[in-house]
C-alpha cells in the first residue's frame, strides 16, 4: 500500500476572504506526480500555498505529510517545510551570497549543526543536478537554468516527502525547460513525490502524468487523449 501524502476534502480556499477554489477532492500517494494546471490567476498558487502553510485552509478536511491543515499552528510550519521542498519560478535564491552559502542558510534554518555533515549533503545534491562545480559562483554569475537547478538542489536538501514546483519553467526559454524536466523526472524516479502547477502544456504532452486542472474555481482531472 503506498502512502497517502496529501489529501484535500470537501476543501474550500479563500485568500482575503474571497472564494478561489471550491469543493477540492485531491489526493497523491507516496511516489506519484501530478500536474497541476490552469490559467494565471486560476488558483492554483493559492492551492500551493494551502500546501506549505502560506495560506490557512479555513474550511473542509485537508492533510499533507501528516499535518492537519485546518488545524495547523504557526510554530508547525517550519516543520512541515522541512518535509516539503518548494521550487519557485523565480528561483529565490539569495543574490549576496554563493550557491554553496544559499544551500548552507537552509540546512542552519532548518536546524542542521554539524558542518562535515552539511558540507556533505550540499556536495550530495548539487551532484544530483549536475552542479558540483558551480558552488562558489554566485546566482547571478550562473545561467536561468542553472539557477533553477540549484532551486531544486535546495528543495532535496532535507529529503522531502513531497516537492512542490510552482510554474518551474515558467522563466526559461524551450530548450532549458526541458532540460530541467528531464531532471524532475529522473528526481521522480528515484522515488520522489512531485506536484508541479504549470501551464506550458507542451511539457505536459511530452512528459504525461496524472493531471488536474484549475478552472471556474473548481479542479478536476483531466485525461489525456492519446495523439496518434
Amino acid at each position: 500500500m503506498s502512502q497517502t501524502i496529501l489529501h484535500l476534502k470537501d476543501a474550500n480556499i479563500f485568500q482575503d476572504n474571497v472564494l478561489i477554489l471550491k469543493n477540492v477532492d485531491f489526493e497523491i500517494n507516496s511516489g506519484e506526480f501530478f500536474y497541476l494546471i490552469g490559467k494565471t490567476g486560476s488558483g492554483k498558487s493559492s492551492l500551493l500555498k494551502i500546501l506549505y502553510g502560506d495560506l490557512p485552509l479555513t474550511n473542509g478536511v485537508g492533510e499533507v505529510v501528516g499535518y492537519d491543515l485546518p488545524h495547523l499552528k504557526e510554530k508547525e510550519i517550519p516543520f512541515l517545510r522541512r518535509k516539503i521542498g518548494i521550487v519557485f519560478q523565480d528561483f529565490k535564491l539569495l543574490n549576496d551570497r554563493s550557491i554553496n552559502d544559499n544551500l548552507l542558510f537552509v540546512l542552519k534554518a532548518t536546524g542542521w549543526k554539524d558542518k562535515a555533515k552539511m558540507e556533505a549533503k550540499i556536495q550530495e545534491v548539487l551532484s544530483k543536478v549536475g552542479l558540483q562545480e558551480k558552488g562558489y559562483k554566485m546566482p547571478f554569475q550562473i545561467s536561468g537554468g542553472e539557477q533553477q537547478r540549484i532551486a531544486i538542489a535546495r528543495a532535496l536538501l532535507n529529503d522531502p516527502e513531497l516537492i512542490i514546483a510552482d510554474e518551474p519553467t515558467g522563466n526559461l526559454d524551450p530548450k532549458t525547460s526541458m532540460e530541467v524536466m528531464e531532471l524532475l523526472n529522473e528526481i521522480h524516479q528515484s522515488g520522489k513525490t512531485i506536484l508541479m502547477a504549470t501551464h506550458d502544456y507542451s511539457l505536459i504532452l511530452k512528459y504525461p502524468q496524472r493531471t488536474f486542472k484549475v478552472e471556474n474555481n473548481e479542479i478536476f482531472e483531466v485525461v489525456h487523449q492519446k495523439t496518434s
